[in-house]
């Protein structure tokens, strides 16, 4: 089941947590690791699992970052193509999760969105409004029971993501 829990302060404690033992784990192919997805913008209602974007200089060799990840508990999701520039890794290996890792390389699109996405909506607080209720009128859709079912729901949400990021760009123009 898909739950949307109330804003928990302790998050912000819990992505520091988890980033120190990152860091610790990947040494130097750690560029960069931010607090990404719902749990990372104050006041919003998320599911509880802390989101962690990991820049690193390339990619390759995959099998390098399952390893690593690997001895912190975290287990690759085979996504298809997009494992190619954004592989996604849970703690633990099955659900209910509470943390998810993706890797991206820095200065990608996929770097450059998710944190434009992350500002937009910490500071438009209507956007974050709006955001919610996409949500809950997935997750009353979705169970989230399967893996298939977790990406419908993600997938459900792009257009409205695709919105903020426009948004979000007119308001860097300005």
């Amino acid at each position: 089941m898909i739950t949307l829990a109330p804003y928990d302060p302790a998050w912000p404690a819990m992505f520091a947590a988890e980033a120190a033992a990152l860091r610790e784990v990947l040494g130097g192919l750690a560029l960069r690791i931010e607090h990404v997805g719902s749990t990372s913008v104050p006041g919003l209602q998320a599911k509880p699992v802390i989101d962690l974007q990991v820049s690193v200089l390339s990619l390759e060799p995959m099998e390098r970052y399952g390893d690593l990840l690997a001895r912190a508990a975290y287990r690759h999701i085979p996504l298809g193509d997009f494992d190619r520039v954004y592989p996604f890794f849970q703690k633990p290996a099955e659900w209910p999760c509470t943390h998810h890792v993706h890797l991206c390389v820095a200065g990608s699109v996929q770097e450059r969105d998710h944190l434009a996405f992350r500002d937009y909506l910490r500071g438009h607080p209507q956007a974050a409004g709006e955001y919610l209720a996409l949500k809950r009128r997935l997750a009353a859709v979705h169970h989230g029971t399967t893996q298939e079912s977790r990406e419908r729901y993600s997938l459900s949400k792009t257009a409205f993501i695709a919105s903020v990021l426009e948004r979000a760009a007119v308001g860097s123009r300005s």
